[in-house]
């Protein structure tokens, strides 16, 4: 990290070029489609063949970054014994224009339609994926398609977070979801297994982003303090709990976080002073709501 964010602000490092590359390109791709949203550009061939110019820049020749494939791709898996198997072949290269064209179509209109955002997102992912329209840079490029269309419906978490934190907590496991050799049959294509990972990775993130926000809140304490209030992963269980059922209770917390009545009692004590709940009766009638 300490690297990538000397790379953003120019600054020089030691590390393999191609390395080097690829982080930079990443983030400048990062600002061009932050200028995409901003400009409510929709998207189209001319946006996605910029975004692959961009990720493939100085790692792929001039010829081939940001332009279809001219030619055939296919996906091998390398066996320790020298073998090597094709589990996929992508469709012919006189086809990529006119299935990017009905994808492209298909993104313009998913709105309208009523398709989730997050569904809709991990569609283009995969359908990128299956096409396989370059000669390589195929999964940065659907991943950052996917961001676009998360960031232009209302998703923007790129400066907390991005789902490829969750792709590479296992990276064995973000390949086997995204299986097109198994997923893709005759044209057709099983998004089931790809979207519940998609959706299951995209809700640990959602999750990170809660509590990174929860825990850098700035809450005015009292007439004369401004103070950072970091808040623990009980407090905002305590939270979570009121969120989703309205009120909460001292025994409710004791259930909750599973820990003793004066530590039960401590937590809405403190949460009631940063006046982030309302302590609402009295004696065993007792209970706290969000504020």
């Amino acid at each position: 990290m300490r690297e990538v964010e000397a790379l953003a602000d120019r600054k020089k490092i030691d590390a393999p070029e191609r390395d080097i590359y690829e982080v930079e390109n990443y983030l400048k791709t990062l600002k061009y489609i932050e200028s995409v949203v901003e400009k409510k550009q929709t998207i189209s061939k001319r946006i996605i063949l910029q975004i692959h110019k961009y990720v493939t820049n100085k790692t792929l020749r001039a010829d081939v970054s940001g332009h279809y494939r001219p030619g055939p791709v296919y996906i091998a898996k390398n066996y320790r014994d020298g073998r090597r198997e094709i589990v996929y072949t992508a469709p012919e290269a006189k086809e990529v224009a006119w299935l990017m064209n009905a994808l492209i179509a298909w993104m313009q209109n998913n709105e309208t339609e009523g398709i989730d955002p997050v569904i809709a997102a991990g569609i283009v992912h995969q359908e990128i994926a299956a096409i396989h329209p370059f000669v390589d840079g195929n999964g940065r490029t659907a991943r950052a398609l996917a961001t676009l269309v998360l960031y232009q419906r209302g998703y923007d978490f790129r400066r907390l977070s991005a789902i490829e934190d969750y792709y590479n907590t296992d990276r064995s496991a973000y390949y086997t979801a995204i299986n097109i050799g198994k997923n893709y049959k005759g044209r057709r294509i099983d998004f089931t297994p790809w979207l519940e990972y998609f959706v299951k990775g995209f809700k640990e993130e959602i999750d990170q982003v809660k509590h990174t926000v929860m825990n850098l809140a700035v809450k005015k304490i009292d007439t004369d303090i401004n103070s950072q209030v970091f808040l623990d992963k009980d407090q905002i269980a305590i939270l979570d709990f009121m969120e989703t059922v309205g009120r909460i209770t001292v025994t409710d917390v004791i259930d909750v976080v599973r820990c003793p009545r004066r530590t039960a009692q401590f937590h809405l004590q403190k949460l009631t002073k940063l006046k982030m709940i309302l302590k609402i009766g009295k004696g065993r009638a007792t209970y706290y709501i969000l504020k």
